[in-house]
């Protein structure tokens, strides 16, 4: 684009109101469309705006820190990007991230979740308020709890998920608090300690502590526990192989659950959050954009699955050739490959349209009943603790469902 059509351009998104101090210096790409930016945000120099899909909503600020490149990004109220790239991902009101963002397709942080500089975050989900310091690689990761900004769950500077195994594999996506409790914001808040380390897949309850300095590789499902994993037996080392695996359990288990929150998520976004996200445009663009990155979490994490499934054929040569392998660990492998076709397609349509129809109802009718024009904080609060019950368990009951689909024994 020449310099004359980046100033023409932008100043066309002047006129309309958007604030830009340096127009020659901002691009602006022909497949954004002018009623997609709200008159007074404000675009600083160095940015770039980009895609046919990139929604941003009142009271933004793009770029503060330093250049901003936006593309195919919804953007709800009051969002504040500091700097630095920012792909088919979604922030709902008032959320904000620091200079030296590389935020890829998948991200979506809901209302007041904040990052500092210098964050990586892909297939990433945090809930309300949720807070990561700088430094930090948060990949393929769901986040909540915590119920305000003062109540956040946090994640400690130089911090790390490793979301890549020596197998060369990625069936590795965590999950640090659930969808089913998480979405009411009535949950003890999770602490994972700086410059420390998740290797996934793991779970992780509410009221965690992960002791600072500390790499977890375990799951923690007991709540209000403080975890420092003890020192590693035989001086830390052991034979590998990274083509032979042993037992896949945990690893299928936890993806199945993690891919159940998702659908949790999904149909919470359908049924529940759309009530507050289509009163105005901007704000229905960030739902379309939320749905469409839950959607793309969910690919995401079945493409993983079947990268692992189609380990398992050599896999199980090796394990033939070990006279001593525990033949419930073979069991394992081979139910997981020959149940994978009808698994995947499972994964990929969800549980039943009337799972938990009972706690559904219940819930759905209080809610239908509230103020439409509250926001979605302010409505989740004022839900009573009976239907709030009833919501964890409708959406528990989908979690319930997905996780049950694999049985090898």
């Amino acid at each position: 684009m020449a310099v004359t059509e980046i100033i023409m351009n932008a100043s066309l998104f002047k006129d309309r109101g958007v604030v830009i101090p340096c127009p020659e210096s901002v691009e602006i790409d022909d497949l954004v469309h002018p009623e997609n930016i709200a008159p007074g945000v404000v675009i600083h120099a160095g940015s770039r705006i980009r895609g046919a899909g990139t929604s941003i909503g009142p009271e933004c600020i793009i770029g503060a820190d330093a250049p901003a490149t936006i593309e195919n990004c919804q953007l709800g109220q009051g969002v504040s990007l500091m700097g630095g790239s920012f792909t088919s991902a979604t922030f709902l009101d008032r959320s904000a991230m620091g200079s030296g963002a590389h935020v890829r397709p998948g991200t979506l942080l809901e209302e007041e979740a904040v990052a500092a500089h210098t964050v990586g975050f892909k297939q990433t989900i945090f809930f309300p308020f949720v807070t990561a310091g700088s430094l930090i690689n948060f990949c393929d990761c769901l986040m909540a709890g915590g119920t305000s900004r003062k109540n956040h769950s946090e994640i400690g500077s130089a911090y790390i998920h490793f979301n890549f195994t020596p197998r060369q594999d990625k069936a590795t996506a965590s999950l640090i608090g659930d969808v089913p409790r998480g979405v009411m914001l009535n949950q003890s808040p999770i602490f994972l300690g700086g410059q420390g380390g998740l290797v996934g897949p793991a779970r992780i309850t509410y009221g965690t502590v992960l002791a600072a300095g500390s790499i977890c590789r375990k799951d923690v499902l007991e709540e209000n526990q403080l975890y420092a994993p003890p020192p590693p037996v035989n001086g830390g080392f052991q034979n590998f192989d990274p083509e032979l695996y042993r037992s896949i359990h945990r690893i299928v288990v936890n993806n199945f659950i993690y891919i159940g929150n998702l659908h949790a998520l999904h149909t919470w976004y359908r049924l529940v959050r759309k009530k507050h996200m289509t009163l105005d445009a901007f704000s229905e663009a960030c739902w379309t954009g939320a749905m469409d990155r839950i959607e793309s979490g969910i690919v995401e994490r079945v493409k993983q699955l079947g990268k692992l499934a189609d380990k398992m054929p050599h896999s199980l040569e090796l394990v033939a050739a070990q006279a001593d392998f525990p033949p419930d660990l073979r069991r394992q492998q081979e139910s997981f490959l020959n149940q994978w076709p009808e698994l995947k397609q499972r994964l990929q349509e969800g549980p039943p349209e009337n799972t938990g129809i009972e706690d559904r109802d219940t819930f759905l009718a209080e809610w239908e009943a509230g103020d439409r024009e509250k926001t979605h904080l302010d409505a989740v609060a004022r839900v009573s603790p009976g239907s709030r019950s009833a919501g964890s368990r409708w959406l528990q009951s989908i979690v319930d469902f997905t996780a049950s689909l694999w049985s090898w024994k």
